[in-house]
C-alpha cells in the first residue's frame, strides 16, 4: 500500500462542502464567535497533536522515503522551520545548541532523541551532561559534548543514510544553516560523510499532512474568521462617509487581540469603486456604492487561516446589490467549484492550475488562481497551484503532489464587466480553506462566502 493511502486511512475524516447558491440576503446566518480555550486547555490540545504526529506520520515519511536517520541541528533564534511542528507549545526557542535525531528502527518505528534541550513534555529522550553544575545535579549539552555523543549515537545506530535539511527550493526543507552544516560535518568525520543526503519530502511533508484531531479546532478557528469579518462589514463598525478602510483593518487587527488571536501578515482592507480610485488614496473612505475586500490572516495554537471576502455598501434607495456584482461573485464561486473538481491526489500543482484553466475559459470566466497550502504555516508546505503573476505554472513548487489530508487556501479571482458600472471590470477575489479526504474528494473546512456582507 503507498504513503498516500496508507496516510489516508489513519487521517480521515470530512466535512460538507457548501453548495448554496449565490445571493446577497442580510438575511443569511451569521458565523458564531467561537472563543479559544484557556492557555492551559490549549497547550494540552497542542501537546496531543504533537505526539500524535511524531508517532503516526513521521514513521511513515521516514519508511516511504526510505530515510534511515534525520538530523536537525539548531541555536537559539535560528531554528529549522521544522523545529515548530516537533516542539511542545510551552516551547519558544532553540536552547543554545539543540540537536534532534530521528532514528528509524528495524521494526519501522522511529528513536526520537533530544541533544540539547528538553524532551518537549516526553516526545524525545533527552540528554544531559554528566558534568555537576551550581544549582542542578547535571548541566545542559555542551560544544564537544553534543557533537561527540551525535558521532556515538551514528556509530551506535548505523544507519545507511542521513538525511539533512538542505533544499535550494523549499525553505521548509532548508533549515540547516551554513555555520551548523560546517560544524556537523566536522563533528561527524568523514568516514560517515557519504552517507549524507538530502530529502526535501520529508520536512514538507511531515509539516503538511494534517490530523483529524486538529479540523474540529480549525473550523471553530475559521467560524472565528467569518464572524469577525462579518461584523467589520457591517453598520455596528462602518459609517459610510466617515469610516476609512484603515479604521476597519485596526479594528479587525483589535478584536484579534481581543479574543487572543493573533496575526501573520497586516490585515488588508480595499474597496472597488464605480468610476475607479484616486491610485495614491490611502486610506480610502468608505463610501455607498463601494464594493469592499479584505485579506484577513489569523493565528490561533499554531494554526493559520487565509481569508477573502467581499461586502457591498448599500446606496440609498437601494435594496440589492447591483445584479453585474452578484454575477462576479457567481463567477468567483464557479472557479472555485472548477478548481476543486480537479484537485485530486496524485496530480502536481502545475497539472491542477492547466486542467482549471482549461476549463475556466471554455466556461467563459476570466479568472486567476493562486492556491495555496496552509497549516502551520500561513503559505504552507505542499505544492502550489499557479501564484497571481505565474498562470502558465510554478517551477518545482508547482510539481509537487497533492495528497489527501492536507489543507489549501483556494485563493483566486474572476473579473467580470458590471453593466450598472458602465461595464467597468471588477474582481472579485476570495479565500477560503479547504482540503482532500481520503477517497480524494474535496470539502470546505468551513464553508465560503456565497452572499455579499451587506453595510446599509
Amino acid at each position: 500500500m503507498s504513503f498516500i493511502k496508507k496516510i489516508a486511512l489513519l487521517l480521515l475524516v470530512s466535512f460538507p462542502m457548501s453548495c448554496q447558491e449565490t445571493t446577497n440576503s442580510e438575511d443569511a446566518p451569521k458565523a458564531p464567535y467561537q472563543p479559544l480555550p484557556s492557555l492551559r486547555e490549549q497547550a494540552v490540545e497542542q501537546q496531543e497533536w504533537l505526539e500524535l504526529r511524531l508517532e503516526r506520520i513521521l514513521p511513515q515519511l521516514m519508511q516511504e522515503y526510505d530515510a534511515d536517520m534525520w538530523i536537525l541541528s539548531m541555536r537559539e533564534y535560528a531554528e529549522d522551520p521544522v523545529f515548530w511542528s516537533i516542539t511542545s507549545p510551552t516551547t519558544f526557542a532553540a536552547r543554545r545548541r539543540s540537536i534532534y535525531v530521528f532514528s528509524k528502527r528495524n521494526d519501522g518505528t522511529v528513536e526520537r532523541l533530544a541533544l540539547g534541550g528538553t524532551s518537549q513534555g516526553g516526545a524525545f529522550q533527552a540528554f544531559r551532561s554528566t558534568r555537576p553544575a551550581p544549582t542542578q545535579p547535571t548541566a545542559e549539552l555542551v560544544g564537544n559534548e553534543q557533537w561527540n555523543l551525535l558521532r556515538e549515537l551514528i556509530e551506535d545506530r548505523n544507519p545507511g543514510n542521513i538525511v539533512l535539511n538542505i533544499d535550494p527550493v523549499w525553505a521548509f526543507s532548508d533549515g540547516l544553516h551554513t555555520g551548523e552544516y560546517e560544524a556537523l560535518m566536522e563533528a561527524i568525520g568523514e568516514d560517515l560523510r557519504s552517507r549524507i543526503r538530502r530529502e526535501p519530502r520529508l520536512a514538507m511533508n511531515y509539516i503538511s499532512l494534517r490530523l483529524p484531531e486538529m479540523l474540529p479546532r480549525y473550523r471553530k478557528i475559521q467560524e472565528t474568521v467569518h464572524a469577525i469579518i462579518s461584523e467589520a462589514f457591517s453598520n455596528s463598525v462602518i459609517i459610510p462617509g466617515t469610516t476609512t478602510t484603515d479604521d476597519v483593518r485596526w479594528w479587525m487587527r483589535q478584536k484579534l487581540q481581543e479574543l487572543g488571536y493573533t496575526t501573520w501578515f497586516q490585515t488588508n482592507v480595499d474597496v472597488q469603486r464605480h468610476g475607479g480610485l484616486n491610485v495614491t488614496e490611502d486610506p480610502v473612505t468608505i463610501e455607498p456604492g463601494d464594493l469592499l475586500w479584505t485579506d484577513f490572516g489569523v493565528v490561533a495554537m499554531n494554526l493559520h487561516t487565509d481569508t477573502q471576502h467581499l461586502g457591498y455598501v448599500m446606496p440609498q434607495g437601494e435594496t440589492e446589490v447591483p445584479r453585474g456584482l452578484r454575477q462576479c461573485l457567481i463567477n468567483s464561486n464557479r472557479l472555485q467549484d472548477i478548481l476543486l473538481d480537479h484537485m485530486e491526489p496524485g496530480l502536481t500543482g502545475n497539472q491542477v492550475l492547466a486542467k482549471t484553466l482549461e476549463q475556466m475559459h471554455a466556461e467563459g470566466i476570466n479568472g486567476t488562481v493562486y492556491t495555496h497550502p496552509i497549516g502551520d504555516h500561513g503559505h504552507g508546505a505542499g505544492p502550489l497551484i499557479g501564484r497571481w503573476d505565474a498562470q502558465e505554472g510554478v517551477p518545482v513548487r508547482g510539481e509537487s503532489l497533492m495528497l489527501p489530508n492536507v489543507w489549501h487556501s483556494i485563493e483566486l479571482q474572476a473579473t467580470t464587466k458590471v453593466p450598472e458600472w458602465d461595464e467597468q471590470a471588477v474582481s472579485c477575489r476570495q479565500e477560503e480553506e479547504a482540503y482532500l479526504d481520503e477517497h480524494g474528494d474535496r470539502h470546505w473546512v468551513y464553508g465560503r462566502q456565497d452572499s455579499f456582507h451587506i453595510v446599509w
